[in-house]
């Protein structure tokens, strides 16, 4: 496929698709600029956007960022072009998380090839080749979170065997807890759930993002119910109620006994692996999405820094835990909102009549 004319129209639908990237509370922690002259997309961190008490190091930033960049690789190779990708290109530009550049596609035809020989992950750059990308650019628009309980059917090994080569393939691990993992992997996640609750300043914090209208945040009908066995701590954003506002309690349901859980860790802690391990988790959630898979994150325990590294105790191999992921089969849920693609660039951004990267 030769790569499109770059114009306006493709330039929205490509930042639309890095937009519909899952992050944490829905914060949208990005903003995009063009560079005209080169035909590069940067993704950067908006600051004011992060969760100070949360993420207090940017870590869950760096993944939801990540898993933009992931979707602008889909984006960018189903208009025909290659992505290429640096991660943390500029120490001088702290911000500036991650460049997409729109170059000819290559003669073997792999998609997302790195700039330089430093920045990807033993010789993995985690990108599948165009066909693939377009299998998964449809898909983009229909991802989305369900925390509604799941049914009692159990994944496919073909599927959680495409899963696992997804993470792999973008730098990461993905392992499947098994029982008893699964069990003390839901009481750190709950110890984690206990902690917020009894925090003001991080409660205080989730409750900000959860609204009614608007372009951020999860709307109160996304939440979902609390699990009627109180067995699986889905995240209560919310927390306790003052006295005599039960009613604004969520209901209760019976969420699947025995949960499918699996974890997401890189090998290594540093900023770029959080970049990755965000590619590795959209990666992941769009193919759970195109076999009719539901997600929802178990994020809570890793916001906890001696919870997080209590992860590795449940763990079959070393790494760090960057993603608890629940997967399985059920209701659709509801979809959360996004801001509208010029919102998402950058104002100093000129919007192209029309640029060719052919050469």
């Amino acid at each position: 496929m030769q790569p499109a004319m770059l114009d306006a129209a493709i330039l929205e639908k490509l930042i639309s698709a890095a937009v519909a990237a899952p992050s944490i509370h829905n914060t949208q922690p990005w903003r995009y600029r063009l560079d005209p002259d080169t035909v590069t997309l940067e993704v950067r961190a908006a600051p004011e956007r992060a969760l100070r008490f949360a993420d207090p190091m940017g870590r869950a930033l760096s993944v939801s960022a990540g898993a933009a960049v992931f979707n602008l690789r889909v984006a960018v190779a189903h208009f025909g072009w290659d992505p290429v990708v640096q991660l943390l290109p500029h120490r001088s530009q702290p911000d500036l998380l991650a460049t997409v550049r729109l170059a000819a596609p290559s003669p073997a035809g792999r998609a997302g090839r790195h700039d330089d020989g430093h920045d990807h992950h033993d010789g993995h750059d985690g990108h599948d080749g165009h066909n693939a990308h377009d299998d998964l650019y449809d898909v983009i628009w229909r991802r989305h979170s369900s925390r509604f309980p799941y049914s009692a059917r159990r994944l496919p090994a073909r599927v959680l065997g495409d899963l696992t080569e997804a993470a792999r393939a973008n730098g990461a691990t993905l392992w499947l807890a098994d029982p008893e993992q699964t069990s003390w992997l839901l009481q750190l996640t709950a110890e984690a759930e206990r902690r917020t609750s009894g925090d003001p300043r991080r409660l205080a914090e989730s409750r900000t993002w959860i609204r009614d209208t608007g372009s951020y945040g999860i709307p109160p009908a996304a939440l979902g119910p609390r699990d009627a066995a109180g067995r699986l701590p889905m995240r209560d954003y919310l927390g306790p109620r003052p006295e005599g506002r039960r009613g604004e309690d969520r209901p209760t349901a019976p969420f699947e006994p025995q949960p499918t859980i699996a974890v997401l860790t890189t090998d290594q802690d540093r900023r770029t692996d959080w970049l990755r391990a965000g590619q590795a988790l959209e990666h992941v959630l769009l193919l759970a999405t195109s076999h009719a898979v539901r997600a929802s994150l178990l994020h809570q325990a890793l916001e906890w820094s001696d919870l997080r590294w209590s992860l590795s105790d449940a763990q079959p191999v070393p790494g760090h835990a960057q993603m608890l992921i629940r997967l399985g089969y059920g209701p659709v849920g509801p979809t959360t909102p996004r801001t509208e693609a010029p919102e998402a660039l950058e104002p100093r951004t000129e919007t192209p009549e029309a640029l060719d990267s052919r050469p």
